[in-house]
Parts: C-alpha cells; sequence; structure tokens
C-alpha cells in the first residue's frame, strides 16, 4: 500500500514530538501485532491517558500539520486495546486502488433478491467536516458509550477515510479481509457526507457525518449503502429492515459500524 512518509519512528527517540511540533503527553507506539506481518514501522501512537472532551481539539489539529491523523481507539473492551488486535498493514492493499461503487455492488451482490440501487447522492454540508469530527469525539469521551476507555491515537494517514486501512485494522474481517475496500467506501463517504473516522474498537467503528440526509428518501438510499459495507448494523440490530434503519439516519451526527 502506497504511504506517505512515517513520522512516527521519530517519536522512539523524541516522545514529546517536539521535533514534529507538537507536545504529546506520555504515550505509547504500536506496531505491526500479526504473527505473519513482517512489518519494522510503528503503525500508531496512543496516549497513555484516556481522553476527555477537549484532547482531540488540543491534540489533533497539531497532530495534522505534522502527518498524523488523530482517532480515538478503545483500551476498555474484553479484546484488549489496540497491541492485542490482529493489525496487519501488510496485508493490506491501498484504498485509492478501490472503486466504491463497485465495492458496494459486489457486497450487495452476495444476496441478489434485489439489484443494487447505486450510490446514494451527495448531500449539502451542514457543519464543518472537522469540527463535527471534534464534536463526536467529545461526545464519545464524555461518558459511558461504546467505548469504555478511549485514548487519543494518532496515525500516518493520507486522509480519515484511510485511518483502518494505514493500520491494518481487521475488525471487520468476517465481511472483509482487505479492509482498504472498506477505506475507499468511506473516502466516498467523506466526499459525499462529510465524514471523519473519529474511532476504533476491536471491531467497531465510529464517523462523524457532516453532511447527513435530511429527508427520508435520501436516508433510505445511502441506507442500501450501509447495508452492503456493514450487513450486521441491520441483521443484528433493532428494527431489522433497512426502512427501519434509515430512518435513524435523518439528520444523524455520527454513523456506527459493528461486524460479528
Amino acid at each position: 500500500m502506497a504511504t506517505l512518509p512515517n513520522p512516527l519512528p521519530k517519536l522512539a527517540s523524541d516522545p514529546s514530538g517536539r521535533s514534529l511540533g507538537l507536545r504529546l503527553p506520555p504515550g505509547r507506539l504500536i506496531d505491526t501485532t500479526g504473527e505473519d506481518d513482517p512489518w519494522h514501522e510503528p503503525l500508531l501512537w496512543h496516549a497513555d491517558k484516556g481522553a476527555a472532551p477537549g484532547t482531540w481539539a488540543a491534540l489533533g489539529s497539531p497532530a495534522a500539520r505534522a502527518g498524523l491523523l488523530p482517532v480515538l481507539i478503545d483500551l476498555g473492551s474484553d479484546q484488549g486495546g489496540p497491541q492485542n488486535w490482529d493489525l496487519m498493514p501488510g496485508e493490506t492493499s491501498y484504498p485509492g486502488d478501490h472503486d466504491a461503487e463497485e465495492v458496494l455492488a459486489e457486497f450487495w451482490g452476495e444476496d441478489p433478491s434485489e439489484a443494487w440501487p447505486g450510490l446514494a447522492d451527495a448531500c449539502a454540508l451542514v457543519a464543518d467536516p472537522d469540527v463535527r469530527a471534534t464534536e463526536v469525539a467529545d461526545s464519545l469521551t464524555a461518558g459511558p458509550v461504546w467505548f469504555t476507555d478511549p485514548h487519543l491515537a494518532l496515525v500516518p494517514a493520507r486522509r480519515s477515510a484511510d485511518i483502518p486501512a494505514a493500520v491494518g485494522w481487521s475488525g471487520p474481517v468476517n465481511h472483509e479481509n482487505d479492509v482498504a475496500r472498506l477505506s475507499a467506501v468511506l473516502r466516498s463517504w467523506e466526499d459525499r457526507f462529510g465524514i471523519r473516522v473519529v474511532a476504533l474498537g476491536f471491531d467497531v467503528l465510529v464517523i462523524s457525518v457532516a453532511a447527513p440526509p435530511t429527508t427520508l428518501a435520501a436516508a433510505e438510499s445511502l441506507a442500501a449503502e450501509h447495508f452492503a459495507f456493514c450487513p450486521d448494523n441491520i441483521e443484528q440490530s433493532a428494527p431489522y429492515s433497512l426502512s427501519g434503519y434509515a430512518r435513524r439516519l435523518v439528520g444523524e451526527r455520527s454513523w456506527s459500524f459493528w461486524w460479528d
């Protein structure tokens, strides 16, 4: 997978990140955790202290200027933190090599009872995407949610949508082995819905949405993409239907996905 120069190795000898123009708190570098994945550079840095409202804004913007994008990671799940996950960047392709609609149509085609309806139309921005990401990040750190122990992490990635691919995240492995294909969809959602990748758990993804659908018709079109992207969201969660799921997308500021 094509990557930018990785600033993270500098943190091994400069933990505060001053050489990168940063003032980082104590943290930890994480490299590959897959047994058969020979990777020799750190994939991410995460703070030792749990994140709180304001953490994303304080560290995320300066880090982005240094080539590191922020994401919250959950260290409190039963599966542990990223040092326990199967991070396999060596088995991950490049998101730009995939077409989002082709990926979604292929997933949809696994259940051929209906023809693929095509991509949903783009929606108008109602917020700045980076401001919306900060708001969603703060909400995830303000109280009990899916993420029981969120910590801020920094990842070398070209754009927010590429974060899962950049670390070789294996959360959706039961649905798709090459997470770069899902990052290609996230890139398309960046363009059409102003999304940002805000949080990763062992098998959970949370993204902020700055251009959500504002009508039920628009949401129903988008719901088909969500079903192709993550069928478990609909098949294993009430109300267990695309129409019911679509109603929850109208005006929604964040989307969450979970793969069984």
